[in-house]
């Protein structure tokens, strides 16, 4: 199936005009990537394009400004089962707002989206935000999904490799940050040094070799504060751990707050425990507001540059993860170059008008597709 998009003139600004999206998000987006659609919202609200959003149940979309012009909940009740239930409800009430376009902002809804393009009879955008290695299941019609968008390399590679009949719709959109004036990195010398992690508690293991490195630090007389900010099931055992290694005085676990930006912003040094296979918007905020990074190598690594953006060490490795967050807290110039070399990075490659503007132009070719599902 070959898609035509027609190149524009007056006729992209009709269609610019027209354009009417409806955002699937999913709970991580809601919870991680907050910022990211807040200035996706912000930056559509300043075109005066109209929005719908549909999103799971439970969620607070409050600190969501300027709020959609349309907000929709789906499934209506977060059980087991009822995500396949209600979809000619939720099909009925996206009519009445009609979209142009859908854009799936998770691969988690990506079957909801699918199912709702075709009631609709209207093309999708899929964004894919991780190394998922269930991507070949993912639910993709080939006729309406007219692009998939990725915010990384890392992720782009995967889905080529993983999706070849798709290759030719993979679109990269950084996701956009604003860069903060000032840097955040030991900018007060008289405040106790404070370490801030943003990582999900899943797994004991993925913090082990992290507290033992604080440990080795302490015992060294190095004075600092760590704050652990996440949810998941290992939270209790995590706890158990900390005071087991007599590190809960100076380690605080708190869940993912809103807005959270504002905790990453209160570090001098972020830490990136382990390798992520998705892209992670904590990092990127991270290095916005001006805070030294210390990062595990692998998975999405591609705001990890070494020795520029932040410094890394090894999966797995307590005594090279020690070493690199020793050279931080002790040469604290080193931490504030590290930091501001970030920043600029973000400033040239994350921009948060190119995020709109290229978003924007995905969804008028979107709606300039011509294809045999539409005739």
């Amino acid at each position: 199936m070959e898609f035509m998009i027609e190149e524009t003139g007056s006729e992209a600004g009709s269609v610019r005009r027209s354009l009417r999206p409806a955002l699937i998000v999913s709970g991580r987006n809601l919870t991680e990537h907050t910022t990211f659609l807040r200035r996706l919202l912000v930056g559509m609200a300043d075109e005066s394009i109209p929005v719908a959003m549909v999103c799971p149940p439970g969620f607070d979309t409050d600190m969501l400004a300027p709020a959609p012009a349309a907000l929709y909940t789906h499934p209506i009740l977060n059980l087991p089962l009822m995500e396949h239930m209600g979809i000619e409800w939720l099909a009925e009430q996206l009519e009445k707002f009609r979209p142009s376009v859908l854009h799936c902002l998770c691969e988690s809804r990506a079957g909801l989206t699918r199912r709702l393009a075709r009631r609709l009879d209207i093309p999708y955008v899929l964004m894919i935000n991780s190394l998922t290695k269930s991507i070949h299941r993912l639910s993709i019609s080939s006729r309406r999904c007219v692009r998939i968008v990725v915010p990384a390399e890392t992720i782009r590679a995967h889905v080529v490799k993983a999706l070849p009949r798709f290759a030719d719709r993979v679109v990269q959109i950084n996701m956009g940050s604003f860069v903060d004036t000032d840097m955040m990195c030991f900018s007060s010398p008289s405040r106790l040094p404070s370490i801030v992690v943003a990582h999900p508690l899943r797994r004991t293991g993925d913090f082990e070799n992290f507290f033992q490195a604080i440990k080795s630090l302490r015992t060294d007389s190095r004075e600092f504060m760590v704050v652990i900010m996440g949810a998941g099931p290992a939270e209790h055992s995590l706890r158990r751990l900390l005071v087991t290694l007599r590190l809960s005085d100076i380690v605080t676990i708190v869940p993912i707050l809103n807005p959270w930006r504002s905790v990453v912003a209160a570090g001098d040094i972020f830490v990136q425990p382990q390798p992520l296979r998705e892209c992670s918007a904590f990092l990127l905020e991270a290095m916005a507001v001006g805070t030294a990074v210390a990062a595990c190598w692998g998975g999405v690594d591609d705001l990890i540059i070494p020795n520029q953006t932040a410094l890394t060490f090894e999966p797995g490795s307590e005594p090279s993860l020690r070493q690199v967050l020793k050279q931080l807290l002790d040469d604290r110039d080193c931490a504030r170059r590290l930091a501001a070399t970030a920043q600029e990075h973000v400033r040239a490659k994350h921009s948060v008008s190119a995020m709109v503007s290229a978003t924007l132009k995905i969804y008028v070719e979107a709606q300039q597709v011509r294809s045999p599902s539409y005739a």
